[in-house]
């Protein structure tokens, strides 16, 4: 049964199931490490704007307009298009003797699994809700307190801050003083008070008694 996959014809869907559980494992060490803050998130999701609403049907279509993380979703797409291929195959040979040409065979599994992966990957952010709630605007930074971590933060010298949404989840920001005069060292917190492109400006917190703990 297994050395079928070793054929030309059924190489691509071969493919796709390794390259699936790669992904698969992937996601379980990031998961056993802890969620990956990735620090374009907050930008990226800023960034798009009105470009959003224009794409989000093609997205709730593809089942990615519900949250469901890239890679879980790619995991279920790659998975669709091989159990898809096998199908096709596995028909084409009972009904005409032989399998498909692979790419023939690609084709239809792609479409088969598009299709069937928009409703798999819906059903799956259903059964995950934690991870509806942990993409935000940048704006929600805005009026939050982050803490240098690297250096000091001067007027035209930003530095790298952490800063920690309503949610609990960490995001790595660069931060500047809001006032030419201003510097907030390593360690020191400060209050986001404003964003221009990818830089927050900052108020330092003054009173030490302020600062969270």
């Amino acid at each position: 049964m297994f050395a079928i996959f070793l054929t030309q014809d059924y190489a691509p869907f071969a493919v796709a199931f390794v390259v699936m559980l790669g992904i698969g494992l992937i996601e379980a060490v990031g998961l056993g490490f802890g969620h990956l803050d990735l620090h374009a998130d907050v930008d990226a999701h800023a960034d798009l704007g009105g470009d959003a609403d224009a794409g989000g049907g093609v997205l709730d279509w593809l089942g990615l307009g519900d949250g469901l993380p890239i890679l879980i979703w790619l995991t279920s797409l790659l998975g669709c298009f091989t159990l898809a291929g096998i199908a096709v195959q596995q028909v084409a040979t009972a009904a005409l003797g032989a399998p498909l040409h692979w790419g023939l065979a690609c084709g239809a599994a792609l479409a088969i699994g598009g299709v069937a992966n928009a409703f798999v990957a819906k059903g799956l952010a259903r059964i995950m809700p934690g991870y509806e709630s942990t993409v935000i605007d940048a704006e929600d930074l805005l009026m939050r307190r982050g803490t240098v971590l690297e250096g000091a933060a001067r007027r035209g010298h930003p530095a790298r801050a952490k800063v920690v949404d309503q949610h609990g989840q960490a995001h790595y920001v660069m931060v500047e003083p809001h006032e030419d005069a201003d510097i907030v060292a390593q360690g020191e917190t400060a209050l986001l008070v404003r964003k221009v492109g990818p830089t927050f400006f900052v108020v330092p917190d003054a009173d030490s008694a302020l600062r969270p703990i």
